[in-house]
C-alpha cells in the first residue's frame, strides 16, 4: 500500500511512490488474472535533471510513464508534481499541462488528417493558452523553429514528413503548453542512427534552454547514459537498481545490470574480444507468472533461499546507489 505519511522535498519535481499498474487478463471462462506491469516502483526526479529508465521490451517501462502522466489509472500508489499530490481533477488537469509526452513510434502518434499546425496546436486549443487565431499561429511558428523544421510546412500533413521530421513534430506538439516535464518513451528507437543523434542533441538543448525535467525511456543503454543524469533498471515490473549514469555503467551492482552491461558493443576490437558476456540462463517469466520473491530469481546465479520467500526491497549499497537484491 501506498505510504500515508509521505512529506514532499521541494528539491524533487517529480516524486513517486509505491506506484502499482495491474491489468486484468482474461485466462479462461470467467476466469480472469492480474498481469502486474508494474509493481511497486517508487523514484525521485529533480528539476532540471534526466532520469533514464531502461530494460528489456515487456518490463513495464513504457507503462511507468504512462501511469505516471496518468494516462493509465495507477492501481496503486502516489504521484507528487512540485510539491503536490495527483490526486483532483483540478491537480490533474494543471498537471497535464505542465507534463508532457513524446511518444515512441513517430509515425502512429501524429494524426493523418490534421495539418502540423493543428497537431502543433492541439494543447494550445485544449489549454486556451492563446488569446486569438493570430497569437495562436505565431506561437505555432515558434514551436516549429525551436525542433528545426521550416515554418512553411505548417500546412502540410505528417505523411508528407520522413521519420526524424515527424518526431520533431512530436516534439513541438509536446512542448506547446509550455511543460516543466516531458516523458520521452523510446523517442529514437524507430529513427535511423544518424537521426537518432540528431533528435537527442536537440532534447538536450532544449533541456537547458527551457529548464526542461526529463524522464527518459528507452531500451540502448549507450543512448540513455549519453542523456542522463541517473539510470534506474527494470526488470520484470521491479525497479532493480537506481544510480549515476557513470556510476551504473561502470560499477554495476546488481546482476541484471551486470549482463545488461557485458551486452553493449565496445567500438574497440581488441577490448571487446576481453570483455566476458554474461548470457542469463533461461526465458523471462510471463508477468502473468511472476515468480515468487525476487523476480530474478529464475535466472540469477547468486539467487538464494531468501530469495525464493521475499522480495528484495530497493536500498542504498552506495551512497546514491541503489539496489534491490539479497546478496549484495
Amino acid at each position: 500500500m501506498s505510504d500515508k505519511t509521505f512529506t514532499p522535498d521541494p528539491k524533487y519535481l517529480v516524486q513517486v511512490r509505491h506506484l502499482k499498474e495491474y491489468f486484468p487478463v482474461s485466462t479462461g471462462f470467467f476466469n480472469t488474472t492480474m498481469l502486474k506491469a508494474v509493481d511497486d516502483v517508487s523514484f525521485d526526479i529533480e528539476r532540471g535533471e534526466t532520469l533514464g529508465l531502461v530494460g528489456e521490451s515487456g518490463c513495464g517501462k513504457t507503462t511507468v510513464g504512462r501511469t505516471l502522466l496518468q494516462l493509465y489509472k495507477p492501481t496503486d500508489g502516489e504521484v507528487w508534481f512540485d510539491g503536490r499530490k495527483i490526486e483532483s481533477k483540478e491537480s490533474l488537469r494543471e498537471f497535464r499541462r505542465r507534463a508532457q509526452m513524446v511518444f515512441q513510434d513517430p509515425y502512429s502518434s501524429l494524426n493523418p488528417r490534421m495539418t502540423v499546425a493543428d497537431i502543433v496546436a492541439e494543447p494550445i486549443d485544449v489549454h486556451h493558452l492563446c488569446k486569438d487565431k493570430a497569437e495562436r499561429e505565431a506561437r505555432v511558428r515558434e514551436l516549429m523553429s525551436i525542433v528545426g523544421l521550416n515554418t512553411e510546412h505548417a500546412t502540410r500533413y505528417a505523411h508528407e514528413f520522413s521519420g526524424g521530421q515527424r518526431q520533431r513534430i512530436g516534439i513541438a506538439r509536446a512542448l506547446a503548453s509550455k511543460p516543466e516535464f516531458i516523458v520521452c518513451d523510446e523517442p529514437v528507437s524507430a529513427l535511423d542512427v544518424s537521426i537518432q543523434a540528431q533528435v537527442i542533441n536537440m532534447l538536450e538543448d532544449l533541456q537547458a534552454r527551457l529548464g526542461l525535467t526529463y524522464l527518459f525511456i528507452a531500451h540502448d543503454i549507450s543512448v540513455v547514459k549519453h542523456i542522463s543524469n541517473r539510470i534506474a533498471v527494470m526488470y520484470l515490473g521491479h525497479m532493480m537498481e537506481l544510480a549515476g549514469a557513470n556510476e551504473l555503467t561502470r560499477h554495476p551492482l546488481h546482476p541484471y545490470t551486470i549482463s545488461l552491461m557485458s551486452a553493449v558493443p565496445i567500438p574497440d576490437p581488441k577490448l571487446s574480444r576481453r570483455q566476458k558476456r554474461i548470457v542469463l540462463e533461461g526465458d523471462v517469466p510471463s508477468p502473468l507468472n511472476v515468480p515468487s520473491g525476487c523476480p530474478f530469481r529464475t535466472r540469477c546465479s547468486r539467487a538464494t533461499a531468501q530469495c525464493c520467500e521475499t522480495c528484495p526491497a530497493l536500498r542504498e549499497a552506495a551512497p546514491g546507489h541503489f539496489v534491490a537484491c539479497h546478496n549484495i
